[in-house]
């Protein structure tokens, strides 16, 4: 399954000030106030028109996910299909149980300029911008929303939207160069509590064919 796909990460609380924040203060309280985080997902992943449809094909998925900053996260898919992404700061592990295959890849090679460097590696506004290029979004749907654009020319993704809601992260609206579009929607987050290191180590499991790359 497309790595950018499933790289997505992660919803998380954070308390609102006094004052209204926009997309990118609430952005910047995440990746100051978060260390950690659990909840659900529901993915929809739409693909472009072909010629002569009129209707978009798309799928949905759905799972659990968890969060170690500053570079460690857990992606468990459910549902249709079982799937596990794991990345342990040195390793991004992927294992398609129905097809019995690991794959495995220099995490610093995968995540510089995808959704999981939004979320789980950079530790401010600062550091996320050398990377992508930062806005606040037109308010819609009842959220506040900040773009984000890769700045590398190679970039796998046209563009990356956040919406928040009440500071919570609440929808990872992705468009990949493909025209392909995949939506995170985050359920409630239990931000800060303790995650055990080994939620976020992999062993292949014993007969799975392991491919390096």
């Amino acid at each position: 399954m497309h790595l950018l796909l499933k790289s997505s990460v992660l919803g998380l609380a954070l308390l609102c000030g006094a004052v209204r924040a926009d997309g990118l203060q609430a952005l910047e309280q995440f990746l100051r106030g978060t260390q950690s985080g659990q909840t659900s997902f529901t993915q929809t992943v739409t693909s472009p028109l072909r010629q002569g449809e009129t209707v978009a094909r798309s799928k949905t998925s759905s799972g659990s996910f968890e969060f170690l900053r500053p570079d460690r996260f857990r992606f468990q898919y459910t549902k249709p299909f079982e799937q596990l992404i794991v990345a342990d700061g040195q390793t991004l592990w992927l294992h398609d149980v129905d097809l019995n295959q690991v794959a495995a890849r220099k995490q610093a090679e995968v995540l510089g300029n995808t959704p999981a460097a939004l979320i789980a590696s950079a530790p401010d506004l600062k550091a996320l911008s050398a990377v992508f290029t930062l806005s606040n979004a037109p308010d819609r749907d009842g959220l506040e929303w900040v773009l984000a654009t890769p700045r590398g020319r190679d970039a796998q993704l046209q563009s990356v939207q956040l919406g928040f809601k009440q500071g919570q992260l609440a929808v990872l609206d992705m468009l990949d160069s493909f025209g392909q579009r995949s939506v995170l929607r985050f359920g409630a987050m239990d931000v800060n509590g303790r995650i055990a290191a080994e939620r976020f180590r992999f062993t292949p499991p014993a007969g799975v064919d392991v491919v390096r790359q």
